[in-house]
């Protein structure tokens, strides 16, 4: 069995609650990623949400506003979704085809260990596999 933990990419950042979105964009161009899971008070062991760069750019950017004022809180909204890592991987793309979401922390122990992303999915995935996700993802319904 193929578990979130065998495919999930290793050495997920955090950034605290209360961190810019100036910030946030220089430490995703910094370690190459597209998201940040948002620690509260900089406990990493609680997360309060995901941010991603396209939340930085359409929710303050391209809505008037200064990524130098607002926070990665202020971008934060629901529960976050997560996955533990000893999940099967069908139920990994289940969680994110069901919420319609392109990346997932991995939880064990109830601390952050990782994170899966497309990139992840391609890597790990066989074709019908990576086809019958990225259709429930990415379908207009």
């Amino acid at each position: 069995m193929t578990t979130a933990k065998d495919i999930m990419t290793t050495g997920t950042q955090w950034i605290p609650a209360h961190e810019t979105l100036d910030r946030a964009a220089q430490m995703m161009r910094d370690h190459k990623v597209g998201a940040l899971p948002v620690s509260a008070n900089g406990e990493q062991d609680r997360m309060v949400g995901i941010i991603t760069d396209r939340d930085i750019v359409i929710k303050c950017v391209a809505s008037g506003h200064d990524p130098s004022q607002m926070t990665a809180a202020d971008l934060c909204d629901g529960t976050p979704r997560w996955i533990d890592a000893a999940a099967d991987v069908e139920v990994v793309l289940e969680e994110m085809q069901s919420h319609r979401i392109r990346r997932l922390p991995v939880i064990e122990d109830k601390r952050l260990i990782g994170m899966i992303s497309e990139a992840d999915l391609a890597r790990n995935l066989s074709d019908e596999q990576i086809a019958g996700w990225a259709e429930r993802v990415y379908s207009r319904l």
